[in-house]
Parts: structure tokens; C-alpha cells; sequence
């Protein structure tokens, strides 16, 4: 990781779990994350790809599901993820109004990579997954271009950066200044110890509703800062859960489905303009596009394994949020809109956070 400061850095544990060794989603071995991010002037956004493993997707696909917690919006495959249970491409994140370009570049990258498809196979499911970062973007300008897209798949790297980059550059969380944010658990079992990673693009929620590890830091804030009136929460989360945990699509579902109690931890109630959206892979197996005529054999956890799955995820969601605020800078972007770092804040106002 950078030397960007993260939510331990204030002395605050979320949880009981250990992390892994970067405290990332890339703790899941073959996970890699890239950026491309866009700061000019009234532009404000940028692109964010997440690579399950370093092989052919398409080829050796992944157990996989998603669920929307809130569905207020635009994402693309979740439909074929849900019936198959696989995912055969990486997964980007960008803003609303780049969805169709975004696709378009993934589909011209699997294209490139993989010359069967549409000719001798089948065509491909591409992932997109978006949160509207309309007040600092100008979102109408669609500055996002397939160049981007590909960039932030080809930079893709265990390190990862967080805050006010890549997809995250111009969104918002809490009323403040959200972006991109990860945290990883670890899980012992009987037959071994696993990793689950978080991946967030946070874009939700207003000021006095922030809770950090149980403090109503977000009503302090609002004080300190005399905020007297706060916008309505219109924004949206995605949370991308990977994990080498042997599970079936349906356990995985029951796994990602838990990302929600971390997420109300932060102070999310979950509102009607705030879209969030859950996708989960495992590493743990993969699918081959061809079959080889014969039976598949896919391992999976005991059904009394999944409790610590599911602590797992609600913390390191938690953490991801608290991370993604924490990283964000100070950003000025259309018609001077701005949001303040949490962290300058907090530095500014003497606010506790333990």
C-alpha cells in the first residue's frame, strides 16, 4: 500500500478479525486493482478495474453472484451472473454516464484477448458497475474513453490505492469526500485459513448519520462545522467481495448478502436514491468455458463454516468505507462544487475518533 493514511492509522479496530497482509482485497491471492483517474477542471472522475486473477477470465471463469441491496442503479451482467454463477471478464467501476463506454472497452479487450468468441463460442459477459458523481463531474461531458477503461486494466496491481482516485475521484460519502476504499479479514477453519477482501466505491450517505467504530463522529462534525442543513442521500455504493473460499454461487450469496451489517455500521440506512449493489468471486475454483466431458468437481465449505464468512465480510466492509473517507483529498470540481476531506476535518476540529 501507499503511505496514504487509513482508518488504523487513527487508532480506531473495526472488529475482532485479523487482516491480511496488505489489509486489501488483493490479500486474495491473484486479485489485482487498477486506476485511471481524470482531474482537469470541471472533470472529476475516472475509471477503477478489478482483476480476479491473472489468467484468461474467459477461458477459467469464477464462481460468482451479486446482490442488490438497493436497486437505484445502472450496473451491467448482473443478470448473467446470477444464472450462470460465473464471472469471465474483470470488473470495472466508473461513473453513470460511462457505463456504455466502459462495456464497450471491456468487450473490445476480451475480444483482443480471446479471438474465439463471436466466431466459435459464444459472446461475453462484461461487468460494469457505476455511482453518480454528478456534483463534482461534469457527467454530461462523458470525458471517460475506452483508452481509460483499458489503462486501468493494464496498471492492475496488488498495491492499491485509495480515496479520491480512479473511479472514486468525484464521489461523495457522508457529505463529504468518499472514493475508493479495502479491507481484507482472514478466516481459519479446521481445513485451512482463507481471505476475504472488500472492495468499495462509496458514494452514499449524509454527515450527521456517520458512525465510526460506534462514535457519532458525523453529528460532531456537523457541529463543529455549523452544517445546518444536509443534502438528500442520492448517491450509491458498490461493494466487490472476493475470497479463495471453497463455496458454491448459492453460499457465496449467503456470504455477500452479510456486507450489509457493515455497511449500516458506517450509518448507511440505506435510502431510496442510493443504489448499492454487492458482487462476490471466488478464487478458489475455476469453471472452464469448454467442457471436458467430464463431471466437475467443485469443494465447498460446511454450512456451519459460514458464520466467520460472515463476520468477515460486515467488518471488512465497515473498514472499507472508513477507508475510502479516510484517503480522500480535498476536491474542487464543476462550477466550483467542493467537497472537504474527512481527514482535514477531523485533523482541523480536534474530532476523536477512539
Amino acid at each position: 500500500m501507499d503511505m496514504t493514511r487509513r482508518i488504523r492509522d487513527y487508532g480506531v479496530k473495526i472488529g475482532r478479525m485479523q487482516t491480511g497482509t496488505y489489509n486489501s482485497i488483493t490479500d486474495v491471492k491473484g486479485v489485482t486493482v487498477g486506476h485511471t483517474t481524470i482531474d482537469d477542471g470541471p472533470h472529476q472522475t475516472g475509471v477503477t478495474a478489478i482483476l480476479p486473477h491473472q489468467g484468461s477470465l474467459f477461458k477459467d471463469k469464477l464462481i460468482a453472484t451479486s446482490h442488490v441491496i438497493n436497486g437505484f442503479g445502472k450496473s451491467m451482467g448482473l443478470i448473467q451472473i446470477n444464472e450462470l454463477g460465473t464471472l469471465e471478464t474483470p470488473i470495472i467501476l466508473t461513473n453513470t454516464l460511462s457505463i456504455g463506454v466502459a462495456a464497450d472497452a471491456l468487450i473490445d479487450y476480451m475480444l483482443e484477448h480471446n479471438p474465439e468468441i463471436g466466431r466459435t463460442t459464444g459472446t461475453v459477459n462484461p461487468v460494469v458497475c457505476e455511482c453518480n458523481d454528478m456534483l463534482l463531474n461534469d457527467v454530461r461531458a462523458k470525458v471517460v474513453e475506452k483508452g481509460h477503461v483499458i489503462d486501468a486494466i493494464h496498471t492492475a496491481r496488488p498495491q492499491v490505492e485509495e480515496g479520491s482516485v480512479g473511479a472514486g475521484r468525484g464521489m461523495l460519502c457522508y457529505s463529504l469526500k468518499g472514493g475508493v476504499g479495502t479491507a481484507s479479514r482472514t478466516i481459519p477453519l479446521d481445513h485451512g485459513t482463507y481471505t476475504l477482501g472488500v472492495f468499495v466505491l462509496s458514494n452514499f450517505g449524509i454527515l450527521s448519520d456517520l458512525s465510526v467504530g460506534g462514535i457519532p463522529v458525523g453529528q460532531k462534525l456537523k457541529k463543529a462545522i455549523l452544517q445546518e442543513r444536509e443534502d438528500r442521500d442520492k448517491g450509491s455504493i458498490i461493494i466487490v467481495v472476493a475470497t479463495d473460499l471453497p463455496v458454491s454461487e448459492r453460499q457465496l450469496q449467503r456470504i455477500i448478502k452479510r456486507s450489509v451489517t457493515g455497511l449500516s455500521r458506517t450509518g448507511s440506512i440505506i435510502t431510496t436514491g442510493s443504489g448499492e449493489v454487492v458482487i462476490g468471486f471466488s478464487t478458489h475454483t475455476t469453471i472452464p468455458h469448454h467442457p471436458s466431458g467430464k463431471l466437475l468437481s467443485i469443494p465447498v465449505i460446511h454450512e456451519d463454516d459460514m458464520d466467520a464468512a460472515f463476520r468477515a465480510v460486515g467488518e471488512a466492509t465497515e473498514e472499507a468505507v472508513l477507508n475510502s473517507l479516510v484517503a480522500a483529498t480535498h476536491v474542487i470540481g464543476r462550477d466550483g462544487n467542493e467537497r472537504p476531506a474527512f481527514k482535514d476535518l477531523i485533523d482541523k476540529y480536534q474530532i476523536p475518533l477512539v
